[in-house]
């Protein structure tokens, strides 16, 4: 069991939760054409979108992360992550949507700012403003669905839980995590402590501190951010137009395949 990914991924941090909820092994490997957009190498023909992450089970290779974590949950249904209700399942899919496409590109863009640098000056301020703004309104949001729970499917752990988790965590690496004492903050707080939490956020931190050292490679054109669709939207709407301009005069940014 193979799982490309890189440690800073919000949805390779998902699928790492839910591999070691369910107690699988499996081998953790970042690509080494990672963030490169080449499409010659074995990470491209695993998945051409060269995006983690990616999930080799034997002769099966699965990319797209919600797709992934379909996959473990029916490869491996104890202990499920999805309630039995139809409902409640439809609850935890659109957690999850929201923090795949929403959320995430709130926290993507404020890494624009905070670790490659893409806005100075006053830009830089108003995106970092912009993302400040949108994280309260879907913390909000999120603590509206978890009420007064203790997990948002209730009494379980389970699929939404895992799907938040790495976004509101990066929030709280940004400055910008919940109030505290507020239940999302309380959420949190507990989450952090679930070993299979703990184990993936661990990385992340390990990699984070790591990541100002390497966002010259980003801005130099040795390795490009991919700009994907709620990235992008993220990006114009919140007045950062001129960030993807200069990303395509300077070739340091890429689109999602097929490219062209």
């Amino acid at each position: 069991m193979r799982l490309c990914e890189h440690p800073l991924s919000s949805y390779a941090q998902k699928i790492k939760i839910a591999l070691r909820e369910k107690g699988v092994t499996f081998t953790a490997e970042v690509p080494d054409s990672f963030g490169t957009g080449r499409s010659d190498t074995p990470f491209a023909a695993a998945n051409p979108r060269t995006e983690v992450p990616v999930l080799i089970d034997g002769d099966v290779t699965i990319f797209e992360s919600t797709v992934i974590l379909e996959y473990i949950e029916e490869r491996w249904p104890e202990p499920p992550l999805l309630p039995r209700d139809p409902a409640a399942r439809a609850f935890a899919r659109l957690t999850e949507d929201v923090c795949d496409t929403q959320y995430e590109a709130v926290n993507w863009g404020f890494g624009e700012v905070l670790w490659f640098r893409r806005a100075t000056g006053a830009l830089a301020d108003q995106l970092r403003a912009r993302a400040a703004g949108q994280t309260r309104t879907l913390q909000a949001w999120l603590e509206q669905r978890l009420g007064a729970a203790v997990w948002f499917g209730g009494d379980d752990f389970g699929w939404a839980d895992a799907a938040a988790a790495p976004m509101v965590n990066r929030s709280v690496h940004y400055g910008l995590g919940p109030e505290p004492g507020t239940p999302l903050a309380r959420w949190h707080a507990r989450i952090r402590e679930r070993p299979s939490v703990a184990a993936t956020f661990a990385e992340f931190d390990v990699a984070a501190a790591e990541m100002a050292a390497a966002s010259d490679l980003y801005t130099s054109g040795g390795r490009r951010r991919e700009y994907r669709d709620h990235r992008l939207e993220w990006m114009v709407k919140s007045g950062g137009i001129e960030v993807v301009l200069a990303g395509l005069r300077d070739g340091n940014i890429r689109f999602p395949w097929p490219e062209g």
